[in-house]
């Protein structure tokens, strides 16, 4: 995967579409987590998935309170795709990334507002 070209992706990205795709990689990590190899790995599988949707759920929460102090979007992608010591979380990962890139739609997010 290039992370070049999915930081580009991302950024483009409107804050709410950013938000929508960070909420629902946040299901994909607990659901690859969870259908795991059955391995004696659940505990640390299922740590590592907590730990990573806690830090998704903060930077959800930072985009749609449109919080100055969030995290970049690269280093959103690089702490997301980067390469990790642990082959299984990094396979939980890119296969969460994997399922949302092919499934997400952005949507016009335009509101037109009354002025009265």
């Amino acid at each position: 995967m290039n992370i070049q070209s999915e930081i580009d992706f991302f950024s483009d990205l409107a804050l709410i579409d950013k938000a929508r795709f960070v909420t629902r990689l946040i299901i994909e990590v607990t659901e690859e987590a969870r259908a795991g190899a059955g391995d004696g790995t659940e505990m640390s599988r299922l740590k590592f998935a907590n730990e990573m949707n806690q830090r998704l759920a903060r930077f959800s929460y930072q985009l749609l309170s449109e919080d100055s102090a969030r995290p970049q979007d690269d280093v959103i992608i690089r702490m997301l795709l980067g390469g990790r010591t642990d082959k299984n979380s990094e396979r939980i990962i890119q296969t969460a990334y994997r399922r949302v890139l092919t499934s997400f739609e952005s949507f016009d997010t335009t509101v037109l507002l009354n002025p009265h």
